[in-house]
């Protein structure tokens, strides 16, 4: 049996140890902080008292990857959801209310039903989005998209949380893909889930359960500082307890930060650029569900066990804001988005994620490096990579499992 040496525990890396442990290797996963799971990963907050996660996101049914990765580890039962592919809205100018409701099928008849389309919108407005995936490499968003109501109520907001990166800068090609593996193919693909217990509990959790069982060894507080590549190949990697050899045969798997990766792999070309995502938490309680808003600076609201949480994506325009005024101005728009009336603010904590993903502009998408760098024994992983896909939960898992399937197919050429 075979060790593979997997740099980096958040989702890529756990996806890419899970396909080499079901393969029958040895996994060794390195991770520098104290916990697995990256981005995607809950801890307990003193101030609000209750389990919260670190970034909220919304799953959709057609996340293949996403789907695939919680079946192997036995979380699919802890994500939420309608059931149904639903997405309620709220207009926080006009007070306006609706719900978005694609049908099951391929063929949107949804977009001449009253009560299931946009409030206002037309079928042409609709028609660029077939082809959207096929844009050219340099189009951003507000440039392919037709001005109108579909892309102010519905469009936008998709591509500010899918790019976390304002259209009017974000890669037309990347929302394209995220629409073209979802909306296009019917509201089967397009089902709303979010974890009811917690990222940790659905993820990250249940992952690192299923791989100690499977005799990886997963090391905590082990930053890897360099990595030794000798006529092509790694052959040894500077861990926190001196060398670790990679003998001949030995695999490794690059699933750390773009930053990281880039200082670790000398001429390595990343992205540069960066947005921000800021979440505010309130200790609040409301019914499990999420609705989108209009016209306001919280974007998404999400209400969960104990708290309500709220996302607001392509921060960088609100990161230096004060914190108090910030989760001041945004409370009346929580309490209008769950109709809790003038309710006062409850205890709250502001999080920032300063570097939360890369900006998904067409000149970033041009530095996103593949999974093969073309040293014979590594793969790269990680959402920054050349996944096709936004910087997202299904984008980070499905990098890993290219790294590893890239690796794993080169070995049994060789072996």
């Amino acid at each position: 049996m075979r060790n593979v040496h997997i740099i980096g525990a958040g989702l890529a890396g756990l996806a890419a140890a899970l396909e080499f442990a079901n393969a029958g290797y040895r996994v060794r996963l390195y991770e520098a902080g104290p916990q697995a799971g990256g981005r995607c990963r809950s801890y307990f907050d003193p101030v609000l008292g209750c389990l919260v996660d670190n970034g909220n996101h919304l799953l959709l049914s057609g996340n293949h990857a996403a789907m695939r990765f919680l079946d192997q580890v036995g979380g699919r039962a802890q994500l939420a959801g309608p059931g149904t592919p639903e997405f309620p809205f709220r207009d926080l100018k006009t007070n306006e209310s609706w719900v978005v409701r694609p049908n099951l099928g391929r063929i949107p008849w949804w977009l001449f039903a009253r009560g299931r389309k946009v409030p206002g919108a037309s079928l042409a407005e609709f028609l660029p989005l077939l082809s959207m995936h096929r844009a050219p490499a340099g189009a951003t968003v507000a440039e392919w998209l037709k001005p109108g109501e579909l892309r102010r109520r519905l469009l936008d907001p998709l591509a500010i949380a899918a790019l976390n990166t304002m259209p009017e800068v974000g890669s037309a090609r990347l929302l394209g893909a995220v629409v073209h593996e979802t909306l296009a193919q019917g509201g089967a693909a397009c089902i709303p889930l979010w974890p009811h217990h917690g990222l940790s509990a659905a993820f990250i959790d249940l992952a690192l359960a299923r791989l100690k069982l499977q005799g990886a060894r997963i090391f905590f507080a082990s930053r890897i500082a360099a990595v030794t590549v000798e006529a092509g190949r790694v052959v040894s990697l500077a861990g926190p307890k001196g060398a670790i050899a990679i003998e001949s045969g030995e695999l490794v798997v690059m699933a750390a930060t773009a930053p990281v990766a880039a200082s670790l792999l000398p001429g390595l070309v990343v992205p540069d650029q960066y947005e921000a995502i800021l979440n505010i938490h309130y200790r609040a309680e409301a019914p499990s569900g999420f609705v989108g808003l209009i016209n306001s600076t919280a974007e998404w609201v999400f209400a969960k066990q104990g708290h309500v949480s709220v996302t607001i994506s392509a921060g960088n325009r609100y990161v230096d804001e004060d914190p108090a005024q910030l989760a001041t101005r945004v409370w009346p728009e929580v309490c209008a988005a769950l109709e809790f009336g003038a309710r006062p603010m409850p205890e709250w904590r502001v999080v920032k994620e300063k570097r939360a993903t890369f900006a998904a502009t067409p000149a970033q998408e041009a530095r996103r490096p593949g999974a093969d760098l073309g040293i014979a024994n590594l793969a790269l992983a990680g959402d920054y990579t050349a996944t096709g896909l936004p910087a997202t939960i299904e984008g980070a898992i499905r990098s890993g499992c290219t790294a590893a399937n890239l690796l794993l197919l080169a070995a049994r050429k060789f072996s």
